[in-house]
């Protein structure tokens, strides 16, 4: 091994801080120097802003990781103000479109709500921290079965996984019973309805404290371990290449955003984990060109609604006292949403789609007060169903060399079609969720079907596989074919088709790309 090897990360979200915990604790050596193109939004770095009690803190927070749309930049971009994803100028609060409209926008006619977080932390400071386990086809089909669940156990323990937060919810229960009458009887064991798996650290009150990266960094981030002395976090700080030769690179080009200065990191191996967008531009803007880089882009799309639960119904399962009790709890954690969470998870054959489904007392939307199902004491659910999208060639991205973005990267197009296979099972999908609305009461908002890019979830633009045969960007261990010091991190690698948040599967491949890579340095000595 290197004397004191240095390694480079790009990207600090929760897959970019898997790699740096674990080879830290496997080089007792090594240094990590940790690249973010945003800001550190959190004293805490990259905790979720979701834990902000204050409106305006959380706010202002979200508004910081925006990136190109974020306040006075906004105007500077020539933004029209008539631009909307879904009634807003980004596709979920804390993120950023990529085809915002401006001089060095991205060009997404076909995946319009496609969108980036550009912070410390990455998405991991905004998601909703669900971590549900794939299953059936979902699963990497080359990690042996006992591999893979070892490899998940590891990232489970990372994320601070929860198997059954708030179960304890009597109005969570409920809606469990309501959906188990409609749809149990047709689901294979262990495939039922249940409680959805999510990130964090449950509170004696009841309450959430929501896994960001931080919660992953852990020990890199608490004063006066061994790790925080041999980790840095640089914010602010873009990656503008990946310096190589010969399959072999020696570090990375970056330049302090707050100064404009350009300086080079040299490094004994670099981690791009930036995002399935993001990363392999970059790769691109560095002469790393796999003929599969950027193809292959999978989402998975969702069917929602909104629903007001049926006080008939939930009265039959829970007692006025249990309800009072229930909302004076939540009454504590106002600026959390979310109360319960529940799915129903994919399986195949009959069931190749995910269902999950929040609780909250108030819709995610202003009710007109003459609505029927305004103010309903009984709450309401959001819920979605997942569907996947099988990978294609075709779908992707392409990259510019005559045009620049404006960061000044190439920049890029996003190629992207539903197929009959993908319209077949969003239909079925769809009709699935017009029968789980009926059964727990009426629908305030109809089903439809958000326009693509709306997951935030992609996944294939870098995707594994166990050939070099132009069909993939790295191999089973995620190290970019004919590099030898070269790993890329994040959903891009996920090489199947999926109905659910990704995460936990790419933070259970990042572990394993972390072993090797450790393995491979300690081999050097």
């Amino acid at each position: 091994m290197p004397a004191h090897p240095v390694i480079a990360v790009v990207g600090s979200g929760p897959i970019g801080s898997a790699y740096a915990r674990v080879l830290l604790e496997e080089l007792p050596d090594a240094r990590v120097v940790m690249f973010e193109a945003g800001p550190q939004l959190t004293p805490r770095p990259g905790a979720s802003v979701r834990n902000i009690a204050d409106p305006e803190a959380k706010a202002l927070a979200r508004q910081k990781s925006q990136g190109p749309q974020s306040g006075a930049l906004r105007a500077s971009l020539g933004i029209p103000e008539g631009v909307v994803v879904e009634g807003m100028f980004t596709a979920r609060q804390g993120t950023h479109l990529l085809d915002f409209g401006g001089e060095g926008s991205a060009h997404a006619a076909q995946f319009p709500a496609a969108a980036a977080a550009t912070n410390v932390g990455g998405q991991g400071a905004h998601w909703t921290c669900a971590i549900p386990r794939p299953a059936f086809s979902e699963k990497i089909p080359f990690i042996d079965d006992d591999e893979w669940e070892e490899l998940v156990e590891a990232a489970e323990g990372l994320l601070h996984h929860q198997a059954a937060a708030f179960a304890d919810s009597p109005i969570g229960g409920a809606i469990r019973t309501l959906l188990d009458r409609e749809f149990g009887a047709v689901l294979p064991d262990g495939y039922g309805v249940g409680t959805l798996p999510v990130a964090g650290d449950p509170q004696p009150d009841g309450s959430m404290v929501w896994a960001g990266a931080d919660m992953v960094l852990g020990p890199l981030i608490e004063a006066g371990t061994d790790e925080a002395s041999r980790f840095e976090l640089r914010d602010l700080t873009l990656v503008r290449r990946i310096e190589h030769e010969g399959g072999v690179v020696s570090g990375v080009t970056v330049e302090d955003l707050r100064t404009g200065q350009t300086s080079f990191v040299a490094a004994d191996l670099v981690v791009v984990a930036a995002d399935a967008f993001r990363s392999p531009q970059l790769l691109w803007a560095s002469g790393i060109r796999p003929a599969a880089l950027g193809r292959y882009l999978t989402e998975h799309h969702v069917v929602i609604t909104t629903i007001a639960l049926d006080a008939d119904r939930m009265g039959g399962l829970v007692t006025d006292e249990q309800l009072e009790s229930e909302l004076a709890r939540r009454s504590l954690h106002a600026a959390d949403p979310v109360a319960a969470v529940n799915r129903i998870p994919f399986s195949e054959p009959d069931h190749p789609y995910s269902l999950q489904v929040m609780y909250a007392e108030n819709p995610p939307f202003q009710l007109d007060p003459s609505d029927p199902q305004a103010g309903n004491r009984w709450g309401y659910v959001n819920m979605g169903y997942g569907v996947r999208k099988h990978p294609r060639v075709e779908d992707g991205v392409t990259f510019s060399d005559e045009e620049v973005d404006y960061r000044g990267f190439p920049n890029f197009t996003i190629e992207y079609e539903l197929t009959d296979a993908e319209n077949a099972e969003i239909s079925a999908a769809t009709a699935r969720l017009r029968r789980a609305g009926a059964a727990l009461g009426a629908f305030v908002a109809p089903p439809r079907l958000l326009p693509n890019g709306s997951s935030l979830h992609y996944m294939g633009t870098m995707r594994m596989g166990t050939v070099d045969d132009g069909t993939s960007v790295a191999d089973p261990w995620s190290r970019v074919w004919s590099f030898d010091n070269l790993v890329v991190g994040g959903n891009a690698l996920i090489p199947t088709a999926n109905t659910m948040n990704p995460t936990l599967t790419s933070v259970a491949i990042a572990v394993r790309g972390a072993r090797a890579a450790a393995a491979r340095l300690r081999a050097e000595e």
